[in-house]
């Protein structure tokens, strides 16, 4: 016996041979067509089980059969969006091309090097928290940061600034409302300089996009200050209360122009 009926035997597949010539004669025949239809559902990828099931006609085959094509359909599935993961950033030749589809689209007129490291860190935690809606509408602000030298060099002096909130630093300090009042002239700042470069059509258009495929959907958006209690950064209590008071200010000044 072969190592496939050897295989087949050990695991119940194929029945013991019984005594007797004409016995013997029947039990070779009928494994033979048993054997047959096990190499056949193993090239199929049909599971142990499923194999016993068939070849004992406990279950019929088409019910196997449609099982296993529905389990091959979700592996194509996944096999083709790993595919499109590889393809992206193939194409981008970056790891721009980490984030999902509608942020990397949106920085494919960029060149290779005008998101810094810590940009990307930043659009990948907004993508896995928010979503990729989100991070592709954040994806303005990094555009922005790219193509003004100022904004850029503002930005980092209040990076600097938000670091020095230690926890050695009061919450209450006077100097966490100034920095929270910095920050918020600087995002004043950047929404300008959106809207003059027109990014802001491309986000209501992602929006627009959004809103059609969510038709019927539980609105799922959160405020502000939810978003920075969500960060998963251990920030000090000062830090907090900076980003807690800036996006206060955020909203009242909205609420203000509404």
């Amino acid at each position: 016996m072969n190592n496939s009926s050897t295989s087949a035997r050990r695991r119940g597949l194929v029945v013991q041979a019984t005594r007797g010539r004409s016995s013997s004669r029947t039990w070779r025949a009928r494994n033979m067509i048993r054997l047959l239809w096990i190499r056949k559902m193993s090239e199929a990828g049909i599971s142990l089980d499923d194999k016993r099931a068939a070849v004992d006609e406990a279950r019929d085959v088409e019910d196997v059969l449609g099982r296993l094509e529905k389990t091959l359909a979700v592996q194509e599935a996944d096999i083709k969006r790993q595919r499109a993961a590889v393809q992206r950033l193939w194409v981008v030749g970056s790891p721009l091309g980490l984030p999902s589809p509608l942020v990397t689209d949106r920085l494919s007129h960029l060149p290779s090097d005008a998101l810094r490291p810590s940009d990307l860190d930043t659009l990948l935690v907004t993508d896995r928290i928010f979503g990729p809606l989100g991070a592709a509408v954040q994806v303005s602000v990094f555009i922005t940061l790219a193509t003004h030298p100022g904004l850029r060099a503002e930005a980092d002096c209040l990076g600097a600034a938000d670091a020095a909130l230690d926890d050695t630093v009061d919450p209450h300090d006077p100097q966490v409302e100034e920095l929270a009042a910095q920050h918020c002239a600087h995002h004043k700042a950047l929404l300008q300089a959106i809207e003059a470069a027109g990014l802001d059509v491309a986000e209501e258009k992602l929006f627009e996009i959004h809103d059609a495929e969510a038709s019927g959907e539980e609105d799922t958006q959160m405020s502000a200050f939810e978003a920075v209690t969500k960060m998963p950064y251990g920030y000090s209590a000062a830090r907090t209360r900076c980003m807690e008071l800036t996006a206060q200010l955020l909203d009242g000044d909205l609420s203000a122009g509404s």
